[in-house]
């Protein structure tokens, strides 16, 4: 099972659904949440673009997403 990094901030609403929709659909805890904030590359990469979902492999899927995106990012990666 691959593993998922989900790059977000706090109080940030988008994030909170992104993490909503990601979570039921993960069959065990594959799911790591990095705050960008606590680190200034993090920052400089996301800021503009969070929540990111991110593979082990290096592919993200970036906010606006849906479940059926997903899905359809863990089928392609796995």
């Amino acid at each position: 099972m691959a593993n998922w990094v989900l790059y977000h901030t706090d109080g940030c609403h988008l994030c909170e659904q992104a993490q909503s929709l990601i979570t039921p659909l993960l069959v065990d805890d594959s799911l790591q949440l990095v705050d960008i904030m606590s680190d200034e590359v993090l920052i400089a990469e996301y800021q503009t673009s969070i929540p990111v979902l991110k593979s082990e492999q290096g592919s993200q899927l970036c906010w606006p997403f849906t479940a059926q995106d997903v899905r359809q990012f863990f089928t392609q990666i796995e």
